[in-house]
């Protein structure tokens, strides 16, 4: 039985696919067996790029996109996640430092880069935080200089759930789509309730 992705998942799949990119999702990696600091306990369980988009018609770090999906409630707040980050602090039970393995530990950082380059033949991408909200400065999670270094200065982008969605409405027509975020999102938007939205704003 397939597993279903996280609704977060689904509408970053939506919103890329919306954009013109080809996708996969849920693409495996682990830190080379040979490197320096592998530790064999520690790290032989997978991480995974949730999302990876892949644009025929763009270039640079335009043409591929890779989206890691945080749908916390509670909303995504980059100055206290900075700082657990840097004080080595834990949130939810665990080093804050773990759940952004790839941009914070260096063989981790290794194995993400070359897991895109696997997936799309190139090394050149932008990374994607998708998350439900964000409360506070964004801008401090993308410029992070750490970050952009452990990625090969490949840009960091922060963008909500709600920026998905009005983006994907936006671009919404008619014709049925094709999976069953587009159709929701279309039921949504073609609805009494989304015609009187429409109309009042």
């Amino acid at each position: 039985m397939a597993t279903k992705e996280d609704i977060l998942e689904q509408v970053a799949e939506e919103y890329l696919t919306h954009k013109g990119y080809f996708v996969r999702h849920n693409i495996k990696y682990l830190p080379r067996k040979d490197h320096a600091a592998f530790i064999s306990n520690k790290d032989s369980n997978h991480s995974d790029i949730d999302v990876i988009g892949i644009h025929p018609r763009q270039e640079g770090h335009k043409k591929v996109v890779a989206v890691s999906c945080k749908s916390w409630q509670d909303g995504f707040n980059p100055s206290k996640l900075l700082q657990a980050i840097n004080s080595s602090k834990k949130l939810s039970g665990r080093e804050a430092w773990k759940g952004f393995r790839e941009l914070t530990n260096p063989k981790w950082s290794e194995a993400f880069v070359t897991a895109i380059e696997h997936a799309t033949g190139s090394r050149q991408f932008t990374y994607v935080l998708a998350v439900a909200h964000v409360k506070g400065d964004k801008s401090l999670w993308e410029n992070h200089p750490p970050f952009l270094d452990a990625i090969g200065k490949n840009p960091i982008r922060v963008i909500t759930f709600d920026e998905m969605v009005t983006e994907i409405d936006g671009m919404l027509t008619r014709t049925v789509a094709s999976t069953d975020v587009g159709r929701m999102l279309q039921m949504f938007k073609f609805s009494d309730r989304g015609k009187a939205k429409l109309r009042a704003g």
